[in-house]
């Protein structure tokens, strides 16, 4: 599994591929679009970014995974957003958006994981590797 160090080693290098291409590197990634997600963490009150992938979208409303590369401990940003949905996202070096997060019911993630898993089966396989059930999670106009 994935530890802290590499996971943020990770995003600094998909950051600095956005940056020295000037955002014509990096707003993709395995064909689907990347989301910056602000969260405001839960301990420290300070905000949070984090690129994810959006394998799906539904309306206005991004669908991230919730995954941390099948590990069984949650991402930090779930654990976030579940204190505090009010997030803000930005897409393809656009502005930030206020959105609200709301993890998936039941129904609507029985109905989305085999499109996420079609389309991306590495997340099929991280699924696999953990015994935690791997949340789906909204990014909905905020309002």
């Amino acid at each position: 599994m994935p530890s802290d160090v590499s996971l943020k080693a990770m995003n600094l290098v998909h950051r600095t591929a956005l940056l020295l291409s000037g955002g014509r590197l990096g707003h993709t990634a395995m064909n689907m679009p990347v989301v910056e997600l602000t969260t405001i963490g839960r301990r420290s009150g300070r905000p949070h970014t984090v690129l994810l992938t959006s394998p799906i979208q539904e309306g206005d409303a991004f669908v991230v995974v919730a995954s941390r590369g099948g590990d069984d401990k949650p991402p930090a940003w779930l654990l976030n957003l579940q204190t505090n949905p009010d997030v803000e996202v930005a897409v393809q070096g656009g502005p930030t958006q206020p959105r609200r997060a709301r993890v998936a019911t039941a129904a609507e993630r029985a109905r989305l994981w085999p499109r996420v898993t079609a389309d991306h089966s590495n997340y099929a396989g991280y699924q696999k590797r953990t015994s935690r059930e791997i949340p789906l999670v909204f990014l909905e106009t905020a309002g």
